[in-house]
């Protein structure tokens, strides 16, 4: 179902993800590190592409995907806060995993508002892009119950982390932040009534 706040009019279509390159999982968990600084360089859409499949791109015919989720219900929503990345203007994007594309939310580099949000952490405004990731509960809860919302921040930790591992072939670095102002991310972002930020995560190329 189409979300009524999306512009259709503004869905890109990314770029193939990569699913069998040439930095061995030991490799990535050696050299992961939390990065907060970044050079000015852009991201390439191939990046953004290839960083937002890790989180919760469809790696299964049967629509499952990269992060496990508790009874393949996939509570999380992600978003694009794209600043800095090359053939992306700048603006609030929704991932759609199914289809592999984008849509944008809101037009207009809204970095410097989410780093308010962030309680001013600079990380947030000189990254390329921010990925950001929230939670709708009640895709879970409605099976699991209460038990379901630390369900939901398993899997947002699962997919962090994904990104995070991915981030390291591909020469960039990435930071998560939990500190900020939930209802001013909610927003800067436009967020709907149902969905609960969890995570920001900026990535930039490494100084």
């Amino acid at each position: 179902m189409t979300d009524t706040r999306e512009d259709t009019s503004e869905t890109i279509k990314l770029p193939e993800p990569l699913q069998d390159g040439k930095t061995s999982i030991e490799k990535a968990l050696r050299e992961r590190r939390s990065v907060r600084s970044f050079k000015k360089g852009p991201l390439t859409l191939a990046d953004v592409s290839q960083l937002l499949w890790a989180a919760q791109g469809i790696s299964s015919p049967r629509g499952l995907r990269t992060a496990p989720s508790a009874g393949a219900l996939y509570p999380l929503e992600i978003y694009l806060v794209a600043g800095n990345v090359d053939g992306l203007p700048g603006g609030v994007y929704h991932y759609r995993p199914v289809r592999h594309e984008l849509v944008r939310m809101i037009a207009g580099d809204k970095r410097p508002e989410l780093c308010t949000a962030a309680l001013g952490q600079s990380s947030v405004r000189n990254a390329a892009a921010v990925i950001v990731f929230a939670a709708v509960y009640e895709r879970t809860t409605v099976k699991y119950g209460e038990r379901g919302i630390q369900y939901v921040y398993m899997e947002t930790g699962h997919a962090a982390q994904n990104v995070a591992l991915q981030a390291v072939p591909l020469n960039l670095g990435t930071v998560v932040i939990g500190a900020f102002q939930d209802a001013e991310v909610r927003k800067v972002l436009k967020m709907s009534g149902r969905e609960q930020p969890l995570y920001v995560m900026p990535v930039g190329r490494i100084k």
